[in-house]
């Protein structure tokens, strides 16, 4: 039997929380994949201010879940194999501590041993405005490896809710990692073609919108040009 993808997830108190919680969620029930958590004291603060969620039933959507301050678990060791890391979302802070090789708590502590084991580490920064620091911060972990990767939602898919728009962004964020889901979670661009037979987003048919688009701009084909096969 194949070993499954061992992805350690940590949750820091940035904004943003619930693409950590859908990430969770949507890896739940993979069974191919095995999921090590770890939330800052920040993080279950973040879950009751802007989710319904409770912390604990966070922790049990992941099949192993660690102390923020228990430096001496298993996932601090380059001994004990792991295929990624993520950290979703990823607060400055965080950021700034694995910039800087702090170790001072286990989520900072993992993320080193992911790069200086040359694993793949993704970050999620959730902030904005951007000052130098952050910039300087975030450059700096890319050349250490890392990569940053902001939840930035894309709308070639035409989300017509808010759950679309975050499970696209957490799409995004598990192929950046690596992990290959056993169905696609979000619809993904197939190009412009596709587009206009209404075979991408989950709005209108976008033939249509783009037909009523043409007519209000008044490009619209004339009946005979269009039906014209010159």
């Amino acid at each position: 039997m194949a070993e499954p993808f061992r992805l350690v997830v940590g949750v820091s108190g940035a904004s943003g929380v619930v693409y950590g919680i859908r990430l969770l969620e949507v890896l739940a029930g993979e069974p191919n994949v095995e999921t090590h958590l770890i939330m800052s004291p920040a993080a279950r603060q973040t879950i009751q201010l802007e989710t319904d969620w409770d912390p604990a039933d966070v922790e049990a959507l992941a099949n192993h879940r660690y102390r923020f301050g228990d430096i001496a678990a298993s996932i601090s060791s380059g001994s004990f194999p792991i295929d990624a890391m993520a950290v979703v979302p990823c607060s400055m802070g965080t950021l700034s501590a694995i910039a800087l090789s702090a170790s001072d708590n286990l989520l900072e502590r993992a993320a080193d041993v992911t790069l200086k084991e040359r694993r793949r580490l993704v970050l999620a920064p959730r902030e904005a405005p951007l000052h130098l620091g952050h910039l300087r911060l975030m450059t700096q972990v890319t050349e250490m490896g890392a990569i940053v990767c902001p939840p930035s939602p894309g709308f070639y898919t035409r989300p017509a809710s808010l759950e679309q728009l975050i499970d696209h962004t957490v799409s995004r964020l598990l192929d950046v990692t690596g992990v290959k889901l056993s169905r696609p979670l979000s619809e993904r661009w197939t190009g412009p073609e596709e587009r206009r037979r209404g075979r991408n987003g989950t709005g209108p048919s976008a033939a249509r919108a783009e037909a009523a688009a043409e007519t209000e701009s008044g490009f619209a084909p004339e009946p005979d040009e269009a039906a014209d096969p010159r």
